[in-house]
């Protein structure tokens, strides 16, 4: 199965120029926990609700600070095209809950979460939310952090 059955694709997009405030009504508007940050039509990154917390409140940062301050770059993606197993397999590898989803062109189509994978793949979503849930890792929010 590829990631284009299975994905989410109306997306919305933050901009590294709004305010995390604005960031933080979109996540709430949409009951989601990240959302993409792009620039044109590129993917610049993502920001979560923790990167605000963690990033921006609890370093004193106000709700005027840009996305950009607060926000994950160098973004790990997939195709729409890619196998579902696979992809599951890198979240868990990866430790990532969602991806975003881009064609083989880099533009962004939608964004792939452990949910969607659980509508199809009860197995391979177990699998990766077991990995992802593991203490640690790549993605851990410990201050200092830049």
């Amino acid at each position: 199965m590829r990631v284009s059955e299975v994905m989410t694709r109306d997306v919305r997009v933050a901009s590294p120029q709004q305010s995390i405030q604005d960031a933080a009504r979109m996540l709430a508007e949409l009951d989601a926990g990240a959302l993409p940050v792009g620039e044109g039509d590129r993917l610049v990154g993502m920001v979560t609700d923790r990167d605000i917390a963690v990033r921006g409140v609890a370093q004193g940062k106000g709700p005027e600070t840009p996305v950009r301050d607060v926000m994950s770059s160098g973004t790990k993606y997939c195709f729409e095209d890619d196998d579902t197993d696979a992809v599951a397999r890198n979240m868990g590898e990866q430790r990532i809950r969602r991806l975003p989803v881009v064609n083989r062109d880099k533009r962004l189509v939608g964004v792939v979460s452990l949910g969607d994978l659980t509508t199809r793949r009860e197995e391979a979503a177990g699998e990766t939310l077991a990995r992802v849930s593991e203490p640690g890792g790549p993605h851990s929010q410990r201050a200092g952090r830049a």
